[in-house]
């Protein structure tokens, strides 16, 4: 079997594509959480867990007798986002709170390390049309957008470090491109630490606090 079908097939599984999103907050889950998170057995949940750390996709840590798992890296976030902008839209929620939830996560929700949903998108438009991000061919980070990744949000490159300044991701809810990357860590690691959004509950969703609002105002002209 070719590397390609051996990676589709990781993800075309119910249970381990359903704990593949829910890592995507970027946090690491321990495996009972992921089990009933997925509503599957403990046991069933590791045997798939297993299978994702074998096959590259979930890393794994051991603190006493709790096992923990999280995405792999950017890549691997990067891919699962990706498979699932191309997946036919959600049934009709069947309860109110998850109906809240998927609006709240379409406004506005973490994507591994960076900002998607509405918000994702906005900052993205608001990056290019400030000039620090270029698209004439590719995406690229200018010498302004350099500036103020370092000025404004503090960020100095490591040296040696292979991850790519800007990435386009393509957001599955807007269906349109917001930013990964370095460019994109650092404005949401940022905007955590300064407090310009909070997580809404457990999930992937964030909120825009007032002092957020005013910062993404003035930094790029993206308003709630």
């Amino acid at each position: 079997m070719s590397p390609l079908a051996e990676t589709a097939g990781l993800l075309a599984d119910r249970t381990r594509a359903a704990f593949c999103l829910a890592l995507l907050d970027g946090r690491a889950w321990t495996a009972g959480e992921l089990a009933r998170h997925a509503g599957v057995r403990a046991s069933t949940a590791s045997e798939q867990l297993s299978r994702l750390v074998a096959g590259g996709l979930l890393a794994e840590e051991r603190q006493g007798r709790h096992r923990y798992v999280r995405l792999a890296g950017p890549e691997a976030a990067g891919l699962v986002e990706a498979v699932a902008a191309y997946a036919p839209e959600d049934a009709r929620p069947r309860t109110l709170g998850r109906s809240a939830r998927q609006g709240a996560e379409a406004r506005a929700r973490t994507c591994y390390d960076h900002f998607a949903g509405e918000l994702g998108v906005r900052l993205a438009d608001g990056m290019v049309a400030r000039g620090l991000v270029a698209e004439d061919s590719g995406l690229a980070v200018t010498p302004e957008g350099r500036a103020w990744l370092a000025d404004v949000l503090g960020h100095r490159q490591r040296p040696g470090s292979r991850r790519p300044l800007v990435r386009g991701c393509l957001d599955r809810t807007e269906r349109r491109r917001h930013l990964a990357g370095v460019l994109g860590a650092a404005l949401c690691a940022t905007a955590f630490d300064r407090r310009w959004v909070r997580r809404v509950g457990s999930g992937r969703a964030v909120l825009l606090t007032p002092a957020g609002d005013e910062a993404f105002r003035g930094l790029l002209d993206v308003r709630a």
